[in-house]
């Protein structure tokens, strides 16, 4: 699979809510930045929140490319992300942030190895 085929994949299985599809497409030592600046570390913690957030009917998102770029080993993706979602209350909620991907090639795989997200 090339680099633009498993990002494609990747976003896919978020907005489809897949998680074993999801976790085809993350590297072992992934790291996780989310809004709020908390880190997940390593496949199986990324997992573990994918899980709680996938049984999470309320939310959606729309997803912007804003850059894309890549070589040999390395493919880098910004984009830019309007996420809805309800809050324990059931208020509606918006986050505005830009979501930066870094994949990494490893044999014939292309797997997501870093994911910030940076509040707008």
């Amino acid at each position: 699979m090339d680099f633009s085929s498993a990002a494609a994949a990747h976003l896919i299985a978020v907005t489809g809510r897949d998680l074993p599809g999801l976790l085809k497409t993350v590297d072992p030592d992934v790291t996780v930045i989310m809004p709020d600046g908390t880190l997940l570390s390593g496949k199986d913690a990324v997992g573990e929140f994918h899980e709680e957030w996938f049984s999470d009917p309320d939310w959606s998102m729309e997803v912007t490319e804003l850059s894309r770029r890549s070589d040999d080993h390395t493919g880098v993706l910004i984009y830019d992300v309007e996420y809805h979602d309800l809050d324990p209350d059931g208020e509606p909620y918006e986050l505005s942030y830009l979501l930066t991907m870094v994949f990494r090639r490893t044999g014939d795989e292309w797997l997501l190895f870093h994911d910030q997200n940076t509040l707008r």
